[in-house]
C-alpha cells in the first residue's frame, strides 16, 4: 500500500501534456487584392508539436514538453473551407524548421497541419505566414506567372508549390582562387519547407553576353535565426561545396550572401550586397 501511494505521488509530480486549442483574431488588412487571404502563427513551442489551422481555429498536439501556446495569432479572414489557388506558407521567425505535413483539400476537411521539433531548451518564439487567393479570378494567368520560364535550375527534390522566395537588387563576385573576379547581378533565393535551397544570380558582363540564363548554387539549410539563414550549398557543377551565410528581411528582401566553397584543392569565394 505504502509503494502504492509513493507510486501515485511520482505520476502526479509529472507533468501532464495536454492538446491546446484558440481561436484566431481576424484582422482586416485592407492591402490585401480582393479575395487574398493571409494568416500569421505566432507560437510559443518548448519541443515538439504538431499544429493544425482550420478555419479560425488552431490545435496544437504537444508531441513533447510544455503546452504550447498562443503569441497573438491572427488573420485577415478565417480560412475558407474551400479548393484555394496559389496557397504559401512562408516561415518568418523561430530557431527550428517548420515543416509542412498536409496543405488545405477536401481530404482534410481544408486544414493545414505543421510539424516543428524545437530541440533547444525552453520556449522558442515561431512565426510563420499563410497565404491563398480563394477568388474565381485566380486562373491559368497567375499559373503562367509561376511558369518554369521564371525559376532558376534546381534538384528534383525542390518543392516548388511550398517555396519561399526572396529577392535582391545590388551585385557582387566570385572569385576562384586567385583569379579574375567574376560578377554577380540581382540575387535570389528559393527554400522549400523541406529545407532545400537554390540561390541564383542574374549573370553580368562575359556569361550575361553568352546568353546564360543565371548563376546558381543548391543545398540544404542548416540553420535559421531570425533574418539569418545558414546552408550547405554546392555549385552548379557539383565539383565545390561550401558554406553560405545569407541575409534577409520579412519583406522577402535579400540583404548579402557571402559563401566560401571548396574541393580540397580550388577555393572560391563569393560575396554579394543589396544596393
Amino acid at each position: 500500500m505504502r509503494f502504492a501511494a509513493i507510486a501515485l505521488t511520482i505520476v502526479a509530480a509529472i507533468p501532464a501534456l495536454a492538446d491546446s486549442r484558440f481561436r484566431i483574431a481576424i484582422m482586416p488588412r485592407p492591402a490585401l487584392a480582393a479575395g487574398a487571404g493571409q494568416c500569421d502563427i505566432r507560437i510559443e513551442v518548448d519541443n515538439d508539436v504538431q499544429v493544425t489551422i482550420r478555419r479560425d481555429q488552431v490545435a496544437i498536439h504537444n508531441v513533447s514538453g510544455e503546452d504550447a501556446r498562443d503569441d497573438g495569432s491572427d488573420c485577415s479572414v478565417a480560412l475558407p473551407a474551400a479548393e484555394l489557388h496559389n496557397f504559401a506558407i512562408q516561415p518568418l521567425d523561430g530557431r527550428s524548421e517548420i515543416h509542412l505535413l498536409e496543405q488545405p483539400s477536401a481530404r482534410n476537411d481544408y486544414a493545414v497541419v505543421v510539424h516543428i521539433v524545437d530541440a533547444a531548451a525552453g520556449f522558442g518564439r515561431y512565426r510563420f505566414r499563410l497565404s491563398w487567393d480563394a477568388s474565381p479570378a485566380a486562373t491559368a494567368t497567375s499559373l503562367r506567372d509561376q511558369s518554369d520560364n521564371d525559376r532558376p535550375h534546381a534538384p528534383d527534390a525542390f518543392v516548388w508549390n511550398n517555396a519561399t522566395t526572396y529577392h535582391g537588387r545590388g551585385g557582387g563576385e566570385t572569385v576562384l582562387n586567385d583569379g579574375a573576379a567574376e560578377r554577380l547581378g540581382d540575387a535570389r533565393v528559393d527554400v522549400d519547407l523541406g529545407g532545400n535551397i537554390v540561390v541564383s544570380f542574374t549573370p553580368v558582363g562575359r556569361r550575361a553576353r553568352g546568353g546564360r540564363r543565371s548563376i546558381s548554387f543548391s543545398g540544404t539549410v542548416m540553420t535559421r535565426q531570425g533574418s539569418r539563414i545558414r546552408a550547405s550549398v554546392v555549385t552548379e557543377n557539383e565539383r565545390l561545396r561550401g558554406t553560405m551565410n545569407i541575409s534577409v528581411d520579412e519583406k522577402n528582401t535579400v540583404n548579402s550572401i557571402t559563401m566560401n566553397a571548396t574541393d580540397g584543392q580550388d577555393h572560391l569565394h563569393l560575396r554579394w550586397d543589396r544596393r
